[in-house]
């Protein structure tokens, strides 16, 4: 009696615990899955990269978040408030793997290196291989609504061999096609409202986004995988506007209008060169005129309303609350 009780405990033994050991493998699996919950921002110390960590903050818990920075000091309130912050640097590829370390998405910030004669696809290129590294499975790149082989604007060109490169990773991949930083202007307009004149090349329309709109689209995509693979749609304000209309904004409750006065392209590659300007980033400027010529930034497109919940804030209200800011 006792043997015939004995083999059928036995089975149900093995059967329990191979039940518990596989009931194990799937706890392991599932901590293992929420340890790789992680977001890690890129550039997290710049003005947008900030803005999305801070809105994230809003949503995630902080040690969900990491922060990849060239200069980690710049982020020590994050780390006071729990983000796991890291050094990391495009430009030095080593130090990406310890920035990347368990992220599950990337959000990584495109690179200005191009202004400073630097090679902005080497360290997109470095960012990317680093991620694959890492096992980050998500990748989302802050890319521009005008991306493109045949922009005359030369980030434009760096935009869409990224994206390119992005497509080839074998990641999941989204670029953010956001519209042109609102906070552009005052660097276009100069000394124009003390002037009273605002000297520029020909332009044309610009669809002119402001951060805060653009890092609240970031997170919405962020936290909502699957919502958008690839190119995202243009994501810009509600409106298109030209110098004259920047003119017309700043005239707004003076007795002399500010006047829009055309100007030579190599009027102001000059200017720029008198003032010590390098040449990269006077090409960029004679490129960014040239392209708002010829429309490339004119669209509006209804998806940055949709993903943010509202109306976006657009250059008329960012100009206004500069000018009583002072």
């Amino acid at each position: 009696m006792r043997a015939a009780y004995a083999r059928p405990i036995a089975a149900w033994a093995a059967k329990s615990n191979s039940r518990s050991a596989g009931q194990g493998r799937i706890r392991l699996r599932s901590l293992e899955r929420r340890r790789r919950v992680m977001i890690v921002v890129t550039g997290a110390t710049g003005r947008l990269g900030r803005q999305i960590v801070e809105r994230l903050l809003e949503r995630l818990p902080p040690e969900r978040l990491g922060a990849s920075a060239r200069d980690p000091g710049k982020a020590d309130e994050l780390s006071r408030r729990g983000v796991r912050v890291r050094r990391g640097d495009f430009a030095e590829p080593a130090s990406l793997a310890a920035a990347f370390e368990g992220a599950s998405q990337l959000l990584l910030v495109s690179s200005n290196a191009a202004a400073q004669g630097g090679d902005p696809l080497a360290q997109h290129r470095a960012a990317i291989d680093a991620a694959k590294a890492a096992g980050v499975r998500r990748i989302v790149y802050t890319s521009h609504m005008a991306a493109g082989t045949d922009s005359a604007f030369p980030p434009m060109l760096t935009h869409a061999s990224t994206e390119d490169m992005l497509a080839a990773s074998g990641l999941a991949w989204t670029a953010l096609r956001n519209g042109f930083y609102a906070s552009t202007v005052p660097m276009l307009v100069g000394d124009a409202a003390a002037t009273g004149v605002l000297a520029a090349p020909r332009d044309g329309k610009v669809s002119w986004t402001a951060h805060d709109d653009l890092a609240a689209a970031a997170v919405a995509i962020l936290t909502q995988e699957g919502r958008f693979e690839g190119p995202t749609p243009p994501l810009t304000a509600s409106e298109a506007l030209d110098l004259a209309d920047v003119a017309a904004c700043l005239s707004e409750g003076r007795a002399q209008p500010v006047e829009r006065r055309e100007i030579a392209d190599e009027a102001l590659a000059d200017a720029m060169t008198q003032r010590g300007a390098p040449p990269a980033a006077i090409a960029i400027t004679l490129g960014l005129y040239g392209a708002a010529r010829a429309g490339e930034f004119a669209a509006v497109d209804p998806t940055l309303a949709a993903l943010i919940g509202r109306s976006p804030v657009g250059l008329r209200d960012v100009l206004r609350d500069r000018s009583a800011g002072g």
